[in-house]
């Protein structure tokens, strides 16, 4: 009899091509991998043939799970058509296919400690704006609805997202040379970021929190919803009423003024520049010379002044809360997930066998965030 979704007695097809995803492996890699045809891997994960045990197990070590994962309840698996890919034609469908994988299994990671740890809830406001006044007003209610006033720089974008917008953020080891960034509506949301440059993971990540404020019921990758996605970044991580406060009066290069500003704001010169032009603080002349001026320098792609990278707060705060208040080790949630440990920490980034070196203000089950902008005075 062919193996259904519904019957957790017969392994899970779709389990397998999610895994084999995740592990960046074709069908026939896999099947070389595990000493059959390919034909019989394609036939497993459409549910029209049956492995043997031995087999089962087989395919688990090649792709890093323990056998019982083959047999569990159907995954909320991320489709193509609910995630936003920060360069979607320039990311193969390769890359997009084991991106979406990784969501998939850390969708399941989230799920599954959800009822053992208070996660923030999804605080993201559903706005149709398209031209730029509408998409600075988008920005502007975001930053009041999150509490991070109108005038002042977010000290933390990540933790912005995570605590204030109630989305996780994650990096994903392996796929991050392949892919920018990229996010998902849906139960969870979730922004995955590529380790790049600390200014450009910022308007990343504030990018991907305008496809999820702006495009929720659209269609992304286009043109248009690209560039409202980059206008909707700049507004929020720039707002007019204090960047049009604290932009130089005159400016004719890139130097110390424009540098103050990229510490303070902690965005790019780049974007600082594109910024003053959108909100008409310098001309088209001055524009391009300013443009000019960094990629004389090479600063288009290698900026100096650059400040410390942000990393993710509420995956290693939720092992913090497990070990904290379920005496859960990070080795026993990947058995009970039946993730091998290097999937884990593949998935995550938290090794297994050692103390989370992020333990930090786990209080009452509760995920505790830092500040997340700064006041005025700074």
């Amino acid at each position: 009899m062919a193996a259904t979704e519904k019957n957790l007695d017969c392994f899970s097809g779709t389990r397998l091509r999610i895994a084999r995803a995740f592990k960046g492996l074709t069908q026939t890699k896999l099947a070389s991998g595990v000493g059959i045809t390919h034909q019989f891997i394609a036939g497993v994960e459409n549910n029209h043939k049956e492995p043997s045990g031995i087999l089962a197990q087989a395919l688990g070590e090649v792709l890093g799970f323990e056998t019982e994962f083959f047999y569990g309840p159907p995954l909320d698996e991320f489709k193509e058509a609910e995630c936003n890919f920060r360069s979607w034609r320039t990311t193969p469908v390769s890359a997009r296919t084991q991106a979406m994988a990784y969501g998939t299994l850390l969708g399941e990671l989230l799920a599954y400690t959800s009822d053992k740890v208070t996660l923030p809830v999804e605080n993201v406001p559903r706005i149709n704006a398209t031209n730029p006044e509408e998409i600075e007003r988008a920005a502007e209610r975001c930053r009041m609805q999150w509490g991070l006033g109108l005038d002042v720089p977010i000290l933390s974008m990540v933790r912005a997202m995570e605590s204030c917008a109630g989305v996780p953020v994650a990096e994903f080891q392996g796929i991050a040379e392949k892919v920018d960034a990229f996010s998902r509506v849906g139960n969870p949301s979730l922004v995955v970021l590529n380790n790049k440059a600390a200014s450009r993971c910022r308007f990343d990540l504030a990018h991907e929190c305008g496809h999820l404020v702006l495009h929720h019921s659209k269609q992304t990758g286009t043109h248009e919803t690209e560039a409202e996605a980059n206008y909707f970044a700049a507004a929020l991580l720039l707002p007019r009423t204090g960047f049009v406060r604290e932009f130089p009066r005159t400016i004719h290069a890139v130097g110390d003024a424009l540098f103050r500003l990229k510490d303070r704001w902690r965005v790019s010169i780049a974007a600082l520049i594109r910024r003053a032009s959108d909100l008409s603080l310098i001309d088209a002349i001055q524009y391009r010379r300013l443009y000019k001026h960094l990629s004389a320098r090479g600063w288009l792609r290698h900026e100096p002044h650059e400040f410390e990278h942000e990393k993710p707060e509420i995956v290693p705060l939720i092992f913090d809360a497990l070990r904290e208040h379920h005496a859960m080790t990070p080795s026993e949630l990947a058995g009970f997930l039946h993730w091998k440990p290097e999937t884990l920490r593949t998935i995550t980034g938290i090794e297994t066998e050692k103390q989370n070196k992020f333990a930090q203000k786990v209080k009452a089950n509760v995920l505790r965030f830092g500040p997340i902008h700064r006041s005025t005075d700074e």
